[in-house]
């Protein structure tokens, strides 16, 4: 008479165990990327001497940073130039990752991704009128903060426009963003024909996506947005598995639907916002990597999220890490890259027999 009772803790005890080794492998597999991302590049440095650079600055009084065993050359190349790129990839992949996470559950749609409400289009806008007119057009806002202004104020306007009854409607958050995103891709594209050829450059290569530009000191928005939102989102992974089910369901088990999917697209604007103001446009990464979490550890989100945001991280580092050594010395732009990759692996998933359990078959 116990066995039907005890099979589904078993299952889901055996499932915990899963996530764990999962989230440990991915953990491993996030460091030792970074180290070899970090050894990879014109000057030498293997990936030992790579990873006693990160640790010589990471922890003070370390032996080899003053025995003369590894050059100035090396540590600038490693920590100034390679480090800051690579953290900031896999910023922006987790970042990028939750978002399409949290844009699934707001619209309940499993093939939802921050661009589809137009977030990064905004983000696009207001970075391409710093590029191309100055700050002074947008009150003086560096490029990062206008890209996020541009992100808010699409979300703000998307929010209103799908309004119904006093209710966030989900398929009027789809019509509004894919509307207001196209209409926002034209102004940039006009922005980019209309200027001078010396920033057209400059503006492809931003909505293109890269890090090459990263800094120590542009690492810190993306750290704090995805900290605070990773926060947040597990305080709600409760709430998320409620509002998959159905807002009428949602409301019998406490929970405010509209009120929530608010706060999810706030939070996932901030997220693409910040990405796209310090990486540019990168697509395909918020609607490929929470799939593949689902088909991992199953649609529970106290599960699927962790591994949604360390998949997105290590995808993205790997994915940078190819764009500047397939045609090296040449830079492939990384929306072009992901672009490559995730179109055919999206395919790929949906014949897949675990697509039924990502939500792509139905």
């Amino acid at each position: 008479m116990t066995t039907p009772s005890i099979a589904p803790v078993r299952g889901r005890g055996r499932l915990e165990r899963r996530t764990w080794i999962i989230c440990v492998a991915l953990v491993m597999s996030n460091c030792a990327l970074i180290v070899v991302s970090g050894a990879v590049g014109s000057v030498a440095v293997n990936p030992t001497e790579a990873a006693q650079i990160v640790t010589g600055h990471l922890i003070p009084g370390m032996p080899w940073m003053s025995d003369g065993s590894l050059t100035p050359l090396q540590d600038q190349a490693v920590w100034q130039f390679r480090m800051p790129r690579t953290l900031l990839a896999a910023l922006a992949g987790a970042g990028l990752a939750l978002a399409g996470a949290l844009m699934q559950v707001t619209v309940r749609n499993p093939l939802a991704e921050p661009y589809i409400l137009g977030v990064s289009s905004g983000a696009s806008v207001g970075a391409v009128l710093v590029i191309v007119f100055g700050s002074a057009v947008v009150g003086g806002l560096s490029l990062n903060a206008a890209a996020f202004a541009g992100a808010l104020a699409t979300c703000v306007t998307v929010a209103m426009l799908a309004r119904k009854n006093g209710t966030l409607s989900p398929t009027r958050m789809i019509l509004a963003g894919v509307a207001l995103g196209t209409l926002l891709s034209a102004v940039t594209s006009y922005l980019t024909i209309s200027t001078d050829a010396q920033n057209v450059v400059g503006v492809l290569f931003f909505l293109l996506g890269s890090v090459s530009a990263a800094t120590m000191t542009s690492l810190i928005g993306p750290t704090v947005a995805l900290v605070a939102s990773c926060i947040v989102a597990a305080l709600l992974a409760r709430s998320l598995n409620a509002l998959m089910t159905g807002d009428e369901s949602a409301v019998s088990l406490g929970v405010n639907a509209s009120r929530l999917r608010g706060l999810l697209l706030v939070i996932a604007s901030l997220l693409t916002g910040t990405v796209v103001s310090v990486a540019g446009g990168i697509g395909f990464v918020g609607l490929v990597i929470p799939h593949i979490a689902r088909i991992l550890v199953g649609a529970d989100h106290r599960r699927m999220l962790p591994v949604t945001v360390l998949s997105g991280s290590l995808f993205l580092v790997a994915a940078d890490l190819l764009a500047r050594t397939v045609a090296a010395p040449t830079e492939i732009p990384l929306g072009i890259l992901t672009a490559f990759v995730g179109a055919p692996f999206f395919l790929w998933l949906m014949r897949r027999g675990g697509a039924d359990r990502a939500g792509l078959g139905r």
